[in-house]
């Protein structure tokens, strides 16, 4: 039973790959453990130790893997988007009560000048020529010293390994203070879903500011001792030749990533066939059944929907492997915690009824960070509400029918979007769709959906007016139907249905 930092790493053997990037030399358990060995003992030197805040803007690769997972071994690690601009980090960073900040060394990211205005210390993360994928040393910016911490060394289960903010849609963000040991549950619990055994190699192409590319895409594998292929990030024209490089196993994305690579996927069949996976894994977002259809076709290999969520520490159910059954358009059973639908009296409903999907397990948060009024409404009867509509069959298997807050509520009439988007992808025209609630004089809310369409395909609204008529309701047609070059996204990549319209200029 991995419960600290230091367990979960001793997993691998010395001498086996750990992390590996594209064209770069290996790194091995023996020299990741060397790493963050190292890594504590600079740390604490610059007086940062246990359950202090570490801001960490990096860009994907394996030293952001390496540096994160030092950092949440005997601090506490904060890592943000590169690409957030000067007044987000200004929030982050004073939000978390940050200690210190490591960046790439030359970084001229907003973080840095925010950092010293907040007197928040800059520490450089530098590579070395030639040396392993994700190997670095920290030299504090300011070359100056400081008291060495007084907690130094590993962190014990309760400490705090890792703050995310909540990817709050229509509030605040939320600090999710995650604990070393809901790290390490997450970890085992992926781990024992998808069988991962030290002859895996996972192609990480996952943000690693985001808890899926953190947990899944790299504390789960290497808590089996297996490898972990680090990327730059997502690249559609870049995918298939990472794929040879690295001859994985398996990779982990989320649907608008699986869909640009199915998008490619005809062009690079011999690469596909050399390179067989075992599994493949969506989650962050509802994959349409026609896409998870067409990727087992093309890789030959079962695709497996998870469902995660900040507070949860990533996943809290998923499909299984075969033999077991994988019944697409549910996000399959619970896969680490307890998971209910419970109604709105609190009671937890039986099979196939509709109600809150609430977890409550040893991957789950204690509660969100100086919040009282989040706390109070998060979590009921020792339950944690996910904010999301469910129902359970009778087998267990969890099906998502929408967020509570994203359910567009026209006149009374309940639509979900999720259903609208269902719809609409069986059109033969239709690539990708996102439905949302936009504004109405009258009444509070109407359908409207933005669709990206097929390569040298094209449909009219009328024509998907009409398409969705036929096979839903009339109050669930979208009124309004824009036509877009790609879906908008929120920065981890998510559909962000809350708030679209407002983005978009409608109402």
């Amino acid at each position: 039973m991995q419960t600290t930092m230091k367990d979960l790493l001793s997993a691998g053997a010395d001498t086996a790959i750990a992390i590996s990037a594209p064209g770069r030399t290996p790194l091995t358990f023996a020299g990741l453990r060397a790493l963050v060995d190292g890594t504590l003992a600079s740390l604490n030197a610059l007086g940062v130790g246990r359950n202090d805040r570490v801001g960490i803007v990096l860009n994907n690769g394996p030293e952001m893997a390496t540096c994160f997972m030092a950092c949440a071994s005997g601090t506490t690690s904060a890592p943000l988007n590169p690409a957030y601009r000067a007044d987000e980090f200004e929030f982050y960073l004073s939000d978390l009560n940050a200690k210190a900040l490591i960046v790439e060394k030359g970084s001229t990211s907003p973080a840095v000048e925010v950092a010293q205005k907040l007197g928040v210390r800059v520490v450089d993360l530098v590579v070395a020529e030639g040396v392993a994928a994700g190997g670095f040393s920290l030299v504090a910016r300011d070359g100056g010293s400081a008291t060495p911490a007084g907690q130094g060394g590993y962190g014990a289960p309760q400490d705090v390994g890792m703050v995310l903010h909540t990817s709050g849609t229509t509030s605040r963000p939320k600090i999710v203070p995650l604990s070393v040991a809901n790290l390490c549950a997450s970890a085992s619990n992926i781990r024992n879903t998808l069988k991962f055994t030290p002859q895996d190699i996972g192609l990480n192409i996952m943000p690693l500011f985001h808890i899926h590319g953190l947990i899944a895409g790299v504390l789960a594998p290497l808590s089996a001792g297996a490898q972990v292929f680090c990327t730059p990030g997502f690249n559609a024209l870049k995918f298939f030749a990472w794929m040879d490089e690295a001859k994985p196993t398996w990779y982990t994305a989320v649907p608008t990533m699986h869909q640009a690579i199915v998008a490619r996927a005809k062009g690079n069949t011999e690469i596909i066939k050399r390179n067989p996976l075992r599994f493949l894994r969506s989650s962050s977002s509802s994959m349409p059944p026609q896409v998870i259809k067409e990727l087992e076709e093309i890789f030959s290999a079962p695709l497996v929907e998870a469902y995660g969520m900040t507070e949860a520490t990533h996943q809290m159910a998923s499909n299984p492997l075969p033999p077991a059954a994988r019944k697409p358009g549910t996000v399959g059973l619970p896969a680490g915690p307890e998971v209910q639908i419970m109604g709105e009296d609190g009671s937890i409903l039986a099979p196939n009824l509709v109600g809150e999907i609430v977890i409550r397990g040893p991957n789950v948060t204690v509660g969100y960070e100086n919040n009282p009024k989040a706390n109070e409404e998060g979590f009921r009867n020792g339950w944690f509400r996910t904010g999301d509509q469910g129902v359970k069959d009778a087998d267990g298997y969890i099906s998502i029918t929408g967020r509570l807050k994203e359910i567009i509520n026209r006149g009374g009439e309940k639509v979900s979007p999720r259903e609208v988007d269902e719809i609409l992808m069986d059109h033969p025209a239709v690539a990708q769709v996102v439905c949302f609630g936009m504004p109405h004089p009258k009444l509070g809310e109407e359908v409207a959906a933005v669709v990206v369409f097929k390569e040298g395909k094209t449909a009219t609204e009328r024509e998907l007016q009409d398409f969705v008529g036929q096979r839903a309701a009339d109050y669930k047609v979208p009124k309004k139907i824009l036509f877009m070059e790609e879906i908008p996204k929120g920065a981890t990549g998510k559909l962000q249905r809350i708030g679209l319209a407002q983005k978009l200029g409608l109402g």
